[in-house]
């Protein structure tokens, strides 16, 4: 049961991937819970940086920072559904489920202009009646390869952590998907400092080891 609700290689309870295609070297910078009042600093970083991400946005948070949101896409990043108040899954009703990500979704759509089409689970937690609401909804759920704990972690940890699950391009770390964190649930005002640290030493970390990056959508698709 476990493996189902949070394994990251799971799509047992729903459709879901954990990292993109592996014959070519790019990564996806992914930021959970936003968007905030720190995520303008995170855009302003990738900006200078020339990086695209995907920006798994709470519905409730939207509603609370619409031109954040909006400059999200405007910024060209990518926008995913993480749900509308972020809870945790567990023991929920299926109609408890597709209604946190259908209010997202609304959200999300009325006030950027984009219709999502990945979602990720707070907390990484699935629980029965994901399917059948990403069936509705036209959802993938995106996992990660993995986690950088930026929400409890100093940002050399981050830096540690992350860099040292990804090495040098290769077939077993192309595609690799990297989930951070622009706010904290959906807590106003949140200390993202080590986040904003820890990108900014990733970034061109990754480049010298001859990464590219993109949103999740691209780097599952096949080179066109």
């Amino acid at each position: 049961m476990a493996y189902a609700v949070r394994g990251r290689s799971s799509s047992l309870l729903g459709a879901s991937v954990y990292r993109g295609r592996r014959d070519r070297p790019s990564l996806a910078l992914t930021f959970d819970d936003g968007p905030s009042e720190r995520t303008v600093d995170l855009l302003s970083l990738l900006s200078r940086e020339g990086v695209c991400a995907t920006f798994f946005l709470c519905g409730a948070n939207v509603v609370r920072l619409p031109e954040v949101a909006r400059e999200i896409s405007a910024g060209g990043h990518e926008i995913g559904n993480h749900s509308h108040t972020h809870p945790l899954f567990c023991f929920r009703s299926p109609g408890f489920i597709e209604s946190e990500f259908r209010r997202a979704q609304e959200a999300i759509e009325v006030t950027t202009g984009k219709t999502p089409k990945l979602l990720r689970a707070p907390f990484g937690v699935r629980w029965f009646g994901f399917r059948r609401m990403q069936r509705r909804l036209g959802l993938l759920g995106v996992m990660w390869t993995v986690i950088g704990l930026d929400w409890k972690l100093p940002a050399k940890d981050i830096v540690q952590r992350v860099a040292g699950r990804i090495g040098s391009p290769g077939q077993s770390v192309n595609g690799s998907i990297i989930c951070l964190h622009d706010g904290r649930e959906t807590r106003p005002h949140p200390d993202i400092s080590v986040t904003l640290e820890a990108v900014a030493q990733l970034i061109p970390l990754f480049r010298e080891r001859g990464f590219a990056f993109e949103t999740v959508s691209q780097i599952l698709c096949p080179t066109t």
